[in-house]
């Protein structure tokens, strides 16, 4: 079986998300003040985890945060960070640069709501969602060609040594109550995983991904997860963990099961000014 971890932190606050003004793909903010603090605070949070590969939307605020977050570890500092155009915020086309209020009026002259509705020029949900599910079936066929490369050089017997431990991926087991995965005796073990892998990325795709994981390919969702929660965009710099197994190295057939989502416990000694408005 190939195992990998799967971190996904949304990028920091940049100026727009903070006046609550679209950004999409057309308006390539830095992060302001505030965001390179929430971004401090997520690396500081994820500072032991022993991160295999990165990678990261090519728009500067989740370029900027990724490199924040990686510079604060204390495994992979020069770890590189590799960009990739899947990973970008949904197209807002028209509305890009405008008030989010600006959208919600299209949206109702055409007679729709957000977010299924598309402005002129934009992309749709389903068109995010392709981008998604590409990415993520690249990320299945990464892991798998790494399982098989550990494979061929040091034979099963190498899944005793592993690439890295299910224990050092949970930097969050103590602040939410998360509890650690179970191995088939019902004691908490140390998974072995074949890649650990970051991801930063965008509120709004982040939030199609993740319909993608539950509704086509059934993740397994924490118990205590509301419906609300699950529906709404991550914080600026909040943290979702999940682990992948992929049976016989299927990519076709993941099983998927959701450690946390949008976690920010991090931005607690931040301030409460670092929390950032949630938005499309």
């Amino acid at each position: 079986m190939v195992r990998f971890g799967l971190t996904v932190v949304r990028h920091g606050e940049t100026r727009y998300n903070k006046d609550k003004i679209l950004q999409g793909q057309g308006i390539d903010e830095p992060l302001s003040p505030t965001g390179f603090k929430q971004a401090d605070a997520a690396g500081l949070f994820l500072s032991n985890v022993k991160f295999t590969h990165v990678f990261s939307s090519d728009l500067l605020r989740a370029k900027q945060t990724a490199a924040t977050i990686i510079g604060k570890n204390k495994f992979c500092k020069g770890l590189e960070i590799k960009c990739d155009t899947r990973l970008r915020e949904r197209k807002y086309g028209v509305a890009e640069g405008r008030p989010l209020t600006d959208l919600k009026a299209m949206a109702k002259a055409a007679g729709e709501q957000c977010p299924t509705f598309t402005p002129s020029g934009g992309e749709t949900l389903d068109e995010v969602r392709e981008r998604a599910r590409d990415f993520f079936e690249f990320l299945c066929q990464l892991a798998v060609e790494l399982e098989q490369k550990d494979q061929e050089m040091h034979g099963a017997a190498s899944r005793s040594s592993g690439t890295c431990e299910e224990e050092s991926v949970f930097p969050w087991t103590d602040h939410c109550g998360v509890r650690k995965l179970s191995s088939d005796n019902g004691e908490a073990s140390k998974l072995l995983l074949d890649a650990n892998i970051l991801v930063v990325s965008h509120g709004a795709y982040m939030r199609n991904w993740i319909g993608y994981f539950v509704s086509d390919l059934k993740c397994t969702l924490p118990a205590n997860l509301t419906k609300t929660q699950l529906s709404s965009v991550s914080p600026n710099t909040g943290v979702s963990h999940f682990i992948i197994k992929l049976e016989n190295r299927s990519v076709l057939k993941p099983e998927i099961i959701c450690v946390c989502l949008n976690q920010d416990s991090h931005l607690v000694d931040v301030g409460a000014e670092c929390v950032a408005p949630k938005m499309f």
